[in-house]
């Protein structure tokens, strides 16, 4: 008799369990982005209208394939091809307008005072956790509040500019390995270009990314290079998986854990991955237990740094970082000190290649700084000026962090906007640093003259210019980078000279960073 009624109990919690989960649904994929469109579009906000669920990632995905297949002239705009959807939508709507990624409205913000006060208060905004982002942003790149502040003030001393000149050599090494092995490759097949002996072509892009990959081998794992080369070889393929063109599934929450083939092998990679930096991370703490005393590559100063905040603390729970947020920071290690930096150097070797009078205006300084056939030196390319002057000039046209994305989890006032939770905010820095308005009728043109004078001339004052962000959370391998990258066109201008190639295919594409999509053919000659 008594089960009658605890059958409408259950019926009746049954019910309720549905609605609730019904209404969520609703909420959040209907009521709540209509709600936020209403909210926007009040403060004259424009943007297509928005699409039940999918949004306008259809047409992103059909935009971004189509561009894929088109290669572009190198005297073409080449923003339509990195950025094409979001390109379109400000040409339709303006410069402040919204795109839909599904449900969630993107704010584009092209104002650079805007811009600068959303990366400034990162603790109001900050970075989306997105399922397709969460493989490569671990570490300081997807931390927030006081878990960012403990891990950037524990790393911070491994990228200051003093303990990165005792890894000048290892990064010096490293350059004279791929230049030689050009050179040898010019003297075998110096006809092969048809343009005289001395000559060939090079596709130098896969040099390049092995050349950054072997640089942050040496500089963050020192002893361990073999086993840093494996991984950056692991993080390679993972980043090429993981950005490997549009597709629908990258904004599918759970898609990830799904056993496709992809996802397993992925999940393969991340298992090694991790396995082998535990393994050289244990190793290295042992030896520091040891006596054995601190090694100055990457590693031993974050572990140094480490064991410095844990003794200060003594020990306190939460203080220093785990084993397991040091493997996550050597990931970062991968992407600050390689990713982007063969990205700058690469479209650098482009633009003098297209410039010869740039190339010989650089080349002409490096030979006076070090000679033909001198080594050049750390103290030697802070007086490069041309040769940096091309490099500002190439960050703001190929910027390779060309787009940020930053969320407001709650109500949020940015100057005279108030933005709803939930909303993600889009800054393509990309377009703010070609933006004529902002740099002249020659924004869209390679112009290094611009930056004669500093960044601070060039810009005015303004905040216009963000190639490694700005604010607390400015790119902390900026200096790695740079000095790379200066190192790098050094060497081989003292060795080559080279141009275009008729083979070249202008393609650059953005996903992580700004790719040449099918390489970048040049012929080098050697001097």
């Amino acid at each position: 008799m008594e089960k009658a009624p605890n059958n409408l109990i259950v019926g009746l919690i049954t019910t309720i369990i549905v609605l609730v989960i019904l209404w969520k649904v609703v909420n959040g994929v209907w009521l709540r982005p209509k709600k936020m469109e209403k909210l926007l579009r009040r403060q004259g906000f424009k943007g297509n209208p928005y699409k039940f669920i999918v949004g306008d990632v259809k047409d992103i995905i059909k935009q971004t394939k189509a561009a894929l297949q088109k290669p572009i002239s190198l005297d073409d705009d080449h923003l339509p091809r990195i950025v094409c959807f979001i390109h379109d939508i400000i040409q339709k709507h303006g410069k402040h307008c919204i795109a839909w990624m599904g449900p969630t409205p993107w704010l584009i913000i092209t104002d650079a005072e805007k811009i600068k006060d959303v990366l400034t208060k990162y603790e109001d905004f900050q970075k989306p956790n997105h399922p397709f982002t969460q493989l490569l942003m671990v570490g300081l790149f997807g931390l927030e509040g006081g878990t960012w502040v403990k891990h950037r003030r524990i790393i911070n001393p491994a990228f200051h500019m003093d303990k990165l000149k005792s890894m000048f050599h290892s990064i010096q090494e490293s350059c004279s390995l791929m230049t030689s092995s050009w050179e040898e490759i010019v003297s075998k097949d110096g006809s092969g270009s048809g343009s005289g002996s001395g000559s060939s072509e090079i596709d130098v892009w896969p040099y390049l990314e092995s050349l950054t990959g072997d640089i942050i081998s040496r500089v963050a794992f020192g002893s361990s290079y073999e086993k840093g080369r494996k991984i950056c070889a692991l993080q390679t393929e993972q980043v090429n998986l993981s950005i490997a063109g549009p597709q629908p599934s990258n904004y599918i929450p759970g898609w990830r854990f799904l056993p496709t083939k992809k996802n397993r092998r992925v999940k393969e990679i991340c298992k090694e991955i991790e396995e082998s930096l535990t393994g050289i991370i244990d190793s290295r703490k042992k030896e520091m237990e040891a006596g054995v005393g601190t090694k100055d590559d990457l590693l031993g100063i974050l572990l140094e740094s480490n064991m410095k905040e844990i003794k200060e603390n003594g020990n306190e729970k939460g203080k220093g970082l785990t084993t397991k947020e040091v493997v996550d920071e050597c990931k970062i290690f991968y992407l600050a000190g390689s990713e982007t930096t063969s990205t700058l150097i690469v479209w650098a070797l482009v633009l003098m290649s297209k410039h010869p009078i740039w190339q010989n205006r650089a080349r002409d300084e490096v030979l006076q700084v070090f000679g033909k056939d001198g080594v050049p030196t750390f103290q030697g390319l802070t007086h490069l000026k041309t040769v940096t002057m091309i490099l500002n000039e190439t960050l703001r046209l190929y910027t390779p962090a060309y787009m940020l994305l930053r969320k407001v989890y709650k109500d949020t006032k940015l100057r005279d906007m108030m933005i709803p939770a939930g909303t993600e905010i889009l800054l393509p820095l990309c377009v703010v640093h070609q933006d004529v308005k902002l740099w002249g009728e020659d924004a869209k043109e390679f112009n290094p003259e611009r930056f004669a004078q500093g960044v601070s001339n060039a810009t005015k004052g303004q905040p216009i210019y963000f190639p490694f962000s700005t604010g607390p959370r400015f790119c902390i391998g900026q200096n790695l980078s740079m000095l790379e990258a200066k190192l790098t066109l050094a060497m081989i201008l003292q060795r080559f000279s080279f141009t275009v190639s008729p083979t070249y295919t202008h393609a650059p594409f953005g996903t992580l960073t700004v790719r040449p999509q099918h390489g970048a053919n040049l012929i080098l000659t050697k001097l």
